[in-house]
């Protein structure tokens, strides 16, 4: 049984569920399979289940309403707004002005098709606006009832101070992985404050699984464009993939399993919950990624996995980035 965690206030399941790839930026995406995933999900114990407006332009919180219709009271749906699309991807523009928030929340409702959204994330920190006066209007929602928690993605330690001092942040989500663990410098403040981190893309958008290859990926594929994924940096790269596997081999697991597993290994020195939303469309890798939950990593692993950051060669974004 998965166990439960505590985000603030927010009791959610240990894993969660990253949806993004559902609706964008992966290759090829199918409703009916998507939907089926999501009802696995909820099925083994997964509750906790990560979208945000902009994934497919609204189309990923539509999907997951339909997910989870009939069976609101037993999930805790995280959205997320602040990424304004609507002049085209080279014009998107992070978003924080009050009456946008407002919208941003209502026009989520609508889609997701439920009453309150269990936890609300700024999507990045404004270009337009103070962080106060954001997060004092995603507080009004919290009054109105229309959202239970507060949440920020990417955002350094002073701005999280000053947003917490508006209003308590619940949870801060983060790419955090094996190749990824720049939110370390914000952690030691999250500890301080009681905030726990979300870590997405912690299979480091699968390269970490050994299973990606940017010559075979799609067009619509993201990675293809990615910096860590192509050229010399994907070569480089590969010793990284190559570690992971090696302990995995040796452990008698997966690779995805050992890169969660470590995730999960760094609560404790990091002195906060870490819930991990890996994505998935499929319910195999599903069960799979919950089976990392039971993985012991030993000393020998994690000495081998703890310096694999220092050796990663190529930047996050090939331009400003998809989340």
């Amino acid at each position: 049984m998965i166990t439960r965690v505590a985000l603030g206030g927010l009791e959610v399941s240990a894993q969660g569920l990253g949806c993004m790839g559902m609706s964008e930026y992966y290759g090829a995406t199918d409703w009916d399979t998507s939907i089926a995933t999501i009802g696995h999900a909820i099925d083994i114990g997964i509750t906790f289940f990560d979208t945000a407006d902009q994934y497919g332009a609204g189309h990923n919180e539509v999907l997951v309403g339909r997910g989870i219709a009939g069976r609101r009271d037993d999930v805790q749906i995280a959205t997320k707004f602040g990424i304004d699309r609507s002049g085209g991807d080279d014009a998107r523009v992070h978003r924080g002005d009050p009456p946008y928030v407002k919208r941003s929340c209502d026009a989520s409702l609508l889609r997701l098709g439920v009453d309150h959204i269990d936890l609300y994330y700024l999507h990045r920190p404004p270009q337009n606006a103070e962080i106060e006066d954001t997060v004092g209007a995603m507080a009004e929602l919290v009054e109105a009832g229309k959202v239970r928690y507060l949440g920020l993605s990417e955002v350094s330690a002073e701005l999280l101070r000053r947003a917490h001092a508006v209003h308590p942040i619940a949870a801060v989500q983060s790419e955090y992985s094996l190749w990824t663990r720049d939110v370390e410098q914000v952690t030691p403040v999250m500890a301080e404050l009681g905030i726990g981190l979300v870590p997405y893309a912690p299979l480091g958008r699968g390269f970490l699984t050994g299973a990606v290859q940017a010559a075979a990926l799609e067009p619509n594929d993201f990675r293809a464009r990615n910096p860590r994924f192509t050229g010399d940096a994907g070569q480089q790269n590969q010793v990284i993939a190559d570690t992971v596997r090696g302990v995995a081999e040796r452990l008698g697991v997966s690779a995805a399993q050992v890169a969660l597993a470590w995730v999960y290994a760094q609560a404790p020195r990091l002195g906060l919950p870490v819930v991990p939303i890996p994505g998935t469309r499929r319910a195999e890798r599903l069960d799979q990624n919950v089976a990392s939950l039971d993985v012991e990593l030993d000393d020998d692993a994690l000495d081998e996995l703890q310096p694999l950051s220092d050796r990663v060669t190529g930047g996050r974004y090939a331009d400003r980035g998809v989340r």
